[in-house]
C-alpha cells in the first residue's frame, strides 16, 4: 500500500498505533530508542512497558476509564484487548501483569510481516506519513526537532511507586481485603489487596519522617519551574500541604476494618499485585522522589513493612508534552502538516489508557486519510470524544495534561442527582452515541 508509515515510539500509543495500521495492510517502519538509548524510568528493552502503577484504572461500564476501555474495544484496541488477557485480581480495577503484558506485545509486533521494528533514536521528524509517539521522555535530540516545528514544550514531574516482594510483607500485621468488603476475583476471597493498617502515632512518626526525608535533586531542574501532576503527586509533596492530606489521600481508610481490633485503622497503605505469580506488590499511589537510602527507611516505618525487600524504589522524572490545543486536530493531526500525527502522552492524554487512545485514533486516522476516507471524530459525549476535546480546546496559556474522567463529559439534558445514576447516564449516552457515528462512518474494526 505504498510508502511505509513510520511510527516513532515503541509505548502503548506507538505499538497501538503501529498495529492497527498493519492489520490495515500498511507496511509500517517502527522506531523505538531502547536499549541503544535508555530513558530515566524504564527498566527493560520491551515495547509497552508500564514504568509507573501497573493499574489502568476502573475497569466498571459506568466509570470514566471503564467507559474509556469499551469504546477503545469498540474500535479495535490491541493494547486494552492484551491488558484484559494478562489482566491481575485488583477488585473493580484493571491491573496488569506488566512484564507478561509488555513480553506479548513484543512478541506479536516484532514478529508482524508488515511491521519492521528498528531499535535507534530518531533524532529529527521524519518525512512522509509520521505519526509521533515518543511519550513523555522524548529524546533531547528529537524534543529540539520538534520544538523548531510546534515552538516550546510544556511539562510536569512525573513520579513512580515502589515494589516490595510479596514473602517480606508481615501477614500478622497487613491483612488481606477490599474497601467496603468487597472482594475481588474468584479465589480472592480475602480480598485482592493486602492493607497495612497505622494508628494514629504511627502514622503522625511517619508523616515525620517523610518530610524530613532528603529528595533526589532534579536534573536542570530550576525550583520555581517545579510542576507536578496533580493525579501523580508525589507522597512528601502532598504531605507538605497538611498533617493530614496523606490520611485523606493515598493512605485513606475508609471501607476497611483491621481484622485484628475489627475497627477502621487512622490510615492504610495498600498493595496492589504486580505480578502474575503474586510475588511482587506496588504500594497504592506511593509516588516519591525521596533519596533511596532514605526512602527504604522511611517506608520499613510502616506497620507489616518492616522487613520488606524492595525490588524498585520510588524516583521522579520528567513529563513533556506539547501544547495541543494550538498545534492538534481533534483527529491528532498536526494542524500544519496532513500527514504528522502526534499520538499518546505527548499530546496531554494523561495515563496508560488515555495514551493507547491516542494511538488507536491516530493509527486509524493516518490509514482512512491514506484510504482518501473521512477521518474519524469521536462524539463529544463519548469519553474518548471529551478528552480529545480537552486536549485540542483547552486554554493553551494554561494548559496541563488530563486524564479521562467524569467531569469532561458535556452536561446531560436532564440534571440527575443521584451520583451512580448520573454516572450510568453518561455511560448511556456516551454508548449511544458512539454506536451511532460508528454505524454512520461505516467503521469496522479489525482484528
Amino acid at each position: 500500500m505504498g510508502k511505509k508509515i513510520t511510527v516513532v515510539g515503541g509505548g502503548l500509543a506507538g505499538t497501538e498505533a503501529a498495529w492497527q495500521l498493519a492489520q490495515r495492510g500498511f507496511a509500517v517502519r517502527l522506531y523505538e530508542m531502547r536499549p541503544v538509548r535508555h530513558t530515566p524510568a524504564h527498566v527493560t528493552d520491551r515495547l509497552a512497558e508500564l514504568v509507573c502503577s501497573n493499574s489502568m484504572g476502573s475497569a466498571l461500564p459506568d466509570r470514566a476509564l471503564g467507559m474509556l476501555k469499551n469504546e477503545m474495544l469498540a474500535l479495535g484496541s490491541f493494547v486494552i484487548r492484551m491488558a484484559f488477557k494478562h489482566a491481575l485480581p485488583a477488585g473493580q480495577a484493571l491491573a496488569v501483569g506488566r512484564e507478561e503484558f509488555a513480553e506479548e506485545i513484543t512478541d506479536v509486533i516484532s514478529s508482524h510481516p508488515q511491521i519492521e521494528l528498528v531499535r535507534e533514536e530518531v533524532t529529527a521528524i521524519p518525512g512522509g506519513p509520521t505519526i509521533l509517539a515518543t511519550g513523555p521522555l522524548t529524546s533531547d535530540a528529537l524534543t529540539r526537532s520538534v520544538q523548531s516545528l510546534t515552538g516550546p514544550y510544556l511539562y510536569f514531574y512525573d513520579a513512580i511507586a515502589p515494589i516490595v516482594t510479596a514473602e517480606s510483607i508481615d501477614t500478622s500485621i497487613a491483612f488481606r481485603r477490599n474497601r467496603w468488603d468487597k472482594t475481588g476475583s474468584a479465589g480472592a476471597a480475602e480480598g485482592d489487596y493486602f492493607n497495612c493498617p497505622l494508628n494514629q502515632a504511627e502514622y503522625e512518626a511517619f508523616v515525620a519522617a517523610l518530610l524530613a526525608a532528603p529528595k533526589i535533586e532534579l536534573s536542570d531542574a530550576d525550583t520555581e519551574l517545579e510542576r507536578y501532576f496533580e493525579g501523580c503527586m508525589p507522597i512528601e509533596e502532598l504531605a507538605r500541604r497538611g498533617k493530614n492530606t496523606l490520611a485523606f489521600g493515598p493512605m485513606r481508610p475508609v471501607g476497611l476494618r483491621d481484622p485484628r481490633t475489627e475497627q477502621r485503622p487512622y490510615a492504610v497503605v495498600q498493595l496492589r499485585q504486580d505480578n502474575v505469580a503474586g510475588a511482587l506488590y506496588n504500594l497504592v499511589g506511593f509516588q516519591t522522589n525521596v533519596k533511596w537510602g532514605a526512602q527504604a527507611e522511611i517506608l520499613r516505618l510502616i506497620p507489616g513493612l518492616r522487613n520488606a525487600e524492595f525490588v524498585r524504589l520510588g524516583q521522579m522524572h520528567r513529563n513533556t508534552f506539547i501544547n495541543s490545543p494550538t498545534l492538534l486536530r481533534a483527529t491528532f493531526q498536526f494542524k500544519e502538516r496532513d500527514d504528522l500525527f502526534f499520538a499518546g502522552q505527548i499530546t496531554g492524554t494523561e495515563g496508560y489508557v488515555g495514551s493507547a487512545m491516542g494511538g488507536l485514533l491516530a493509527g486509524i486516522n493516518m490509514a482512512r486519510l491514506l484510504a482518501n476516507k473521512p477521518l474519524m471524530q469521536m462524539p463529544r459525549a463519548s469519553m474518548s470524544g471529551a478528552l480529545i476535546h480537552y486536549i485540542t480546546h483547552a486554554a493553551p496559556d494554561n494548559f496541563q495534561p488530563m486524564k479521562a474522567n467524569m467531569g469532561l463529559l458535556p452536561a446531560l439534558p436532564k440534571r440527575i442527582r443521584n451520583k451512580q445514576q448520573r454516572y450510568m447516564a453518561y455511560a448511556d449516552k456516551a454508548k449511544q452515541d458512539l454506536d451511532s457515528y460508528l454505524t454512520h462512518m461505516e467503521f469496522a474494526p479489525v482484528t
